[in-house]
């Protein structure tokens, strides 16, 4: 990656402007959103065991916002009206993009995604070898990593503002079960296998219930956990009641043949995907 160091600073001098006069550092902010879109740029990468949020090109998004204005948008038969277009898919971005998926101009997909009718938005990254089921929404600036399995109807939140805040994260070769959300810059770790219908929020329990002893995890999935729907018992004024949670039931193999270690998780513990 190029040095963005006097980029960066720009738009962070415009980021503090109000629209009329930030405009007049409009092509700093086009700049920083087509290094989104070509991948050259990305909101969230990682570093050692963690991850490093590049607020800036959040705030780039955040001013690109404030700049551009609505107006009619024509591809094919479909006319739009928003201020941001659509993403132009090219034969030699070597993404395979089915009708009528919609990727939103600054986010970026690697050669060998794969996008099923499904909506990525702006400052998201989807992996090469990934697939966005149908109906499937990465939200804005979410990091999806390689060889991740997005099911049918997932919701992976958007998180934008503010700026320092951390993306959701969906590290390589996870699998995320039918339905399942996550949202509040929650992380998914390497290998991690989500089954249907798991909730996860930056407040949600994560449960190892795999041991003597209950561990818990807040906004964090581990390395290969396989994870359920659960529930969690409080006590309220007016009675108990069970609370959402998601149990860690076991652990997935790391081996190198990452679909006969999927399928050997599934098959072991019974997981509904």
């Amino acid at each position: 990656m190029s040095d963005t160091t006097g980029l960066a600073a720009e738009i962070d001098r415009l980021f503090e402007l109000p629209a009329e006069e930030a405009a007049a550092g409009r092509d700093a902010v086009e700049e920083a959103v087509r290094m989104l879109d070509a991948g050259e740029l990305r909101v969230a990468e990682p570093q050692g065991e963690g991850w490093v949020v590049n607020e800036w090109a959040k705030k780039a998004i955040l001013v690109y916002f404030r700049l551009r204005t609505n107006e009619p948008i024509e591809i094919g038969p479909y006319t739009y009206f928003d201020k941001v277009p659509l993403k132009t898919i090219t034969p030699d971005l070597g993404v395979r993009v089915v009708p009528p998926a919609v990727a939103r101009y600054g986010s970026h997909l690697e050669a060998g995604a794969v996008i099923m009718p499904s909506y990525v938005n702006i400052g998201a990254w989807v992996g090469s070898g990934s697939m966005v089921d149908t109906w499937a929404t990465v939200g804005s600036c979410a990091q999806i990593g390689r060889d991740v399995h997005l099911s049918g109807g997932v919701g992976i939140g958007g998180v934008l503002e503010p700026p320092q805040a951390s993306p959701v994260i969906i590290e390589d070769g996870a699998f995320i079960g039918s339905r399942c959300i996550v949202v509040e810059g929650a992380r998914v770790s390497k290998g991690a296998v989500l089954g249907a219908n798991v909730v996860i929020t930056a407040s949600t329990p994560i449960i190892d219930v795999t041991g003597d002893e209950p561990v818990e995890h807040r906004g964090f999935v581990p390395p290969y956990a396989v994870v359920i729907p659960g529930t969690r018992p409080k006590e309220y004024p007016a009675g108990t009641y069970q609370l959402p949670a998601a149990l860690i039931i076991g652990r997935r193999s790391e081996s190198t043949d990452t679909k006969t270690s999927l399928n050997d998780a599934l098959r072991s513990y019974g997981v509904a995907v």
